[in-house]
């Protein structure tokens, strides 16, 4: 199997799996960090000291931030404990939310959520390259504006949108900033000194770290207030109670602290892969490249490709020693065309028909060759059985 899934999920790296080892083992360091004895007390430096490792990789420090169970519970824990706090929604008091029609599910069900509640949300769409321009974000801006929440890098298309350069208006205008960085993180240069953003979401298991764990960059100045979201012991500042995991907590650090050590590495490697890939695949007639133009900024490690022509469950079907994902957003039960790609405007049929190619520390350009040559050889193939009419 040729694993080019790497966005869903990465796997467990050698080295964060041999620091959370410690933690696991029957006769290890079992100390629960909230306790007041020897064992809690060294579960807790080994808790504080991940934290340092996160907070190092996004240029934050260390009292920002908070531990979460990954990037879904960030996202919900931001955008409805950010309204909760200034007592929003509620009747008298408009409450406004700015976001995209791109944004991870686990935004886009929040806000409408809030919606339900009373808020109000704009849905930005994007612009043909996947990008919400920051132009587009500051003339939604109204006098009811509470947060803007808008994620930095797209995971199925690898748009980058400008948070750099809108995160100071937002600043200016008194409206609060979330970011979904669970795509960023480790792939582009994040600096929280010097970008104001509130906000920040991240997930361990996109850059090498467990499943199960997250954190949420809270900034302290000026401060980003939150109604918590899950009540308790009051851990975590008392945004998060909850009896914090060790093992997941030190894996999620060190996967951070290898991301930081092997930035410039891991960019060459993953958008070398990528630029090979797109040579190689460029060749089919009609292929279309979703989002970012080439020569464009865009995710090193992401690729998205639509393929007139074909019927995209037989054309992944066709793929079995290929694990990448489509551009759907399919549950056990349904499949329908990405939600993303329609709101670039590709038609149910072309979007359907969609790869997503995501890269990883392992992948190998053997491997891009391979998988290449079996993308040319059965989209010819399925095409050739195909009883529509040649659009492509």
């Amino acid at each position: 199997m040729i694993y080019l899934d790497y966005a869903a999920t990465t796997p467990l790296d050698e080295r964060v799996f041999e620091a959370m080892l410690p933690y696991l083992k029957p006769d290890g360091l079992h100390g629960n960090p909230a306790s007041t004895h020897g064992p809690g007390f060294k579960a807790r430096a080994a808790v504080e000291a991940a934290r340092r490792q996160v907070a190092s990789l996004i240029g934050a420090d260390a009292s920002e931030i908070i531990w979460t169970s990954g990037a879904t519970e960030s996202n919900n824990l931001a955008i409805k404990g950010a309204l909760e706090f200034r007592g929003l929604p509620k009747a008298g008091k408009p409450a406004h939310i700015v976001t995209s029609k791109t944004e991870h599910k686990c935004v886009l069900d929040t806000c409408r959520h809030l919606e339900t509640l009373g808020a109000r949300v704009t849905y930005l769409k994007p612009d043909a390259d996947g990008r919400v321009s920051p132009e587009a974000v500051m003339a939604a801006i109204t006098p009811d504006t509470a947060l803007v929440s808008l994620m930095w890098v797209n995971n199925e298309i690898g748009a980058v949108n400008d948070i750099e350069r809108l995160a100071p208006s937002l600043r200016e205008r008194g409206v609060m900033l979330h970011v979904d960085a669970a795509q960023a993180a480790g792939k582009l240069a994040i600096d929280l000194a010097a970008v104001p953003i509130d906000l920040l979401s991240l997930s361990a298991h996109k850059l090498y770290g467990p499943k199960g764990v997250g954190a949420l960059f809270v900034r302290r100045k000026p401060r980003a207030r939150l109604s918590p979201q899950m009540h308790g012991g009051g851990h975590e500042q008392g945004m998060r109670s909850g009896t914090l995991a060790p093992h997941q907590v030190v894996g999620m650090g060190a996967a951070c602290a290898l991301a930081a050590e092997r930035f410039e590495a891991d960019i060459a490697h993953w958008s070398g892969l990528r630029d090979a890939l797109w040579t190689r695949l460029r060749e089919v007639p009609g292929v279309l490249r979703n989002g970012p133009a080439e020569g464009t900024r865009a995710a090193p490690h992401l690729l998205n490709l639509s393929f007139p022509g074909v019927e995209g469950e037989a054309l992944r079907a066709s793929l079995g020693g290929i694990a990448v994902s489509s551009g759907s957003a399919c549950s056990s039960a349904t499949a329908e065309p990405s939600y993303v790609l329609r709101a670039l405007g590709r038609d149910d049929e072309t979007a359907n028909a969609s790869l997503r190619f995501s890269f990883g520390r392992k992948t190998t350009l053997a491997e891009i060759e391979t998988v290449a040559r079996t993308v040319i050889e059965q989209v010819a193939w399925l095409r050739e059985l195909s009883p529509l009419p040649r659009t492509w």
